[in-house]
């Protein structure tokens, strides 16, 4: 077998495992947790459920669709961007990153087009349950991403003294994300460390 045919193998079984993680802890969240439910499991780190309509750690800037289509097309481009540095000849390292920057936008994607349709959004302490095709809360394109890693790794209380932040509570990590932020953020960090000659081609 071609360096080629073993590195699409290779590609393709990383993304979908990824992708298939992804999934299987969001939906175990999703229909085992109600909203803004959190479990403690250390000081420094909970499992906390909640939702969001925008991109990654629970960030919103844009329209949804507008941010679901720009998913779906970032994802084509990096697939076909992948499969022709493939054919060039590309190095192991370079194409694991991007497996993990492709099968976390792909693992945010089927939140944002399919939970809408196949998930009800019942009121807390509730628990969501699968519903027939097109019955669920939102429509195509509208799901919610799914989040619910929580690290608040340290937190203070700035001094009454300090301009704006004074007497403010403070948290460091704040943000709450899934398994497919993540991956991309893993795949981003090491492709800035180690392929920007690669990038600024």
């Amino acid at each position: 077998m071609s360096k080629a045919k073993r590195q699409r193998m290779v590609a393709l079984v990383l993304i979908l495992s990824i992708i298939a993680i992804d999934q299987t802890i969001k939906m175990a969240v999703k229909t085992g947790m109600y909203m803004h439910q959190s479990i403690h499991v250390t000081d420094w780190f909970y499992l906390f459920f909640t939702e969001n309509n925008g991109m990654a750690f629970g960030w919103e800037c844009f329209d949804k669709f507008f941010l679901t289509s720009f998913r779906i097309i970032f994802v084509v481009l990096i697939g076909v961007y992948m499969f022709r540095a493939i054919r060039r000849g590309i190095s192991w390292g370079y194409l694991v990153c991007l497996s993990f920057v492709l099968a976390g936008a792909a693992g945010n994607i089927i939140d944002c087009v399919f939970y809408g349709l196949i998930f009800n959004n019942p009121p807390a302490p509730m628990v969501a349950e699968f519903v027939p095709f097109g019955t669920g809360y939102s429509s195509l394109f509208l799901g919610r991403v799914v989040d619910m890693f929580y690290f608040p790794l340290v937190e203070w209380n700035w001094p009454l003294w300090m301009p704006l932040w004074g007497g403010e509570h403070f948290i460091f990590f704040s943000p709450i994300f899934n398994f497919a932020d993540a991956a991309i953020s893993c795949g981003i960090i090491a492709l800035l460390l180690f392929y920007r000659n690669k990038l600024s081609k």
